[in-house]
């Protein structure tokens, strides 16, 4: 119960990383409202966690990418509880892996929309209740942001920014008593990891190459996730502006090289 009746927000909440910060939020009795695309599977996943408890897991379907969608997650959430003591702003997607003569300029401004973009309208739009309880805002990055990642220009270039983004808004937000970090995950075992070895030549090779680019020699669960959030929240009252590096080891030691031929 180490969040204990704390109104927390988190978007895209159905399966990955966000479903293991619900998880881990109701557990530690938080009231979490989530959101997402998928309307059956996130009324099923609030039913399922709800009835475990402590805390309550409450669904709204939205995309992130359209403000009038996160503006309705945030009055809705302060309509049901009156306030909100955390964000996790997690929803975001990673592109098929391409060069960027591949790449339109189209598709990158809807990943920008998608990634980045709603994560500063989600930080506007429940900033002046977040100053109201002194909370926190935790920003989903990505390992890749600073270590750079083949063939995803698109992608990394979102996530490098949100890093950016997140310590930019700590400094503007500490006036206010808010705190603001960020999450950098490495290769964390999600429905998009599974979707790359389901469609790999080799499936059983690709599940084997993700789980040895770790130190630790395998992936992350959505659970560990979770639990990190929850620290960011609930404990590490003395952090802010800080990413938060979740990789098992995977940035250590000389990576491979790569070349064409």
């Amino acid at each position: 119960m180490r969040y204990a009746d704390k109104i927390v927000i988190v978007t895209g909440g159905s399966k990955g990383i966000g479903e293991g910060c619900v998880r881990v939020f109701v557990e530690a009795g938080a009231k979490v409202v989530f959101c997402a695309r998928n309307a059956a599977a996130g009324e099923a996943m609030a039913r399922e966690v709800t009835a475990r408890g402590p805390g309550e897991a409450h669904f709204v379907r939205g995309d992130v990418s359209k403000v009038d969608d996160l503006r309705a997650l945030v009055e809705g959430t302060l309509r049901r509880f009156g306030r909100i003591d955390c964000l996790i702003n997690n929803a975001g997607w990673h592109p098929p892996h391409k060069p960027i003569d591949d790449f339109t300029v189209e598709e990158f401004r809807a990943l920008l929309d998608l990634n980045l973009v709603s994560i500063f309208a989600a930080c506007k739009l429940a900033l002046p209740h977040l100053r109201r309880t002194k909370g926190n805002i935790i920003n989903m990055s990505s390992l890749v942001g600073t270590m750079g990642q083949i063939h995803a220009t698109t992608y990394v270039a979102t996530k490098g920014a949100i890093t950016a983004f997140t310590k930019a808004l700590a400094i503007d937000e500490a006036a206010h008593d808010v705190r603001v970090n960020s999450v950098s995950p490495g290769n964390v075992y999600t429905p998009l990891w599974q979707e790359a070895i389901d469609a790999a030549p080799d499936p059983a090779r690709c599940r084997a190459d993700g789980e040895a680019a770790q130190v630790l020699g395998r992936m992350g669960t959505i659970e560990e996730a979770g639990k990190l959030c929850l620290f960011l929240a609930a404990e590490a009252t003395f952090t802010t502006g800080v990413d938060h590096i979740l990789s098992g080891g995977a940035e250590l030691g000389y990576g491979r090289k790569t070349r064409k031929g």
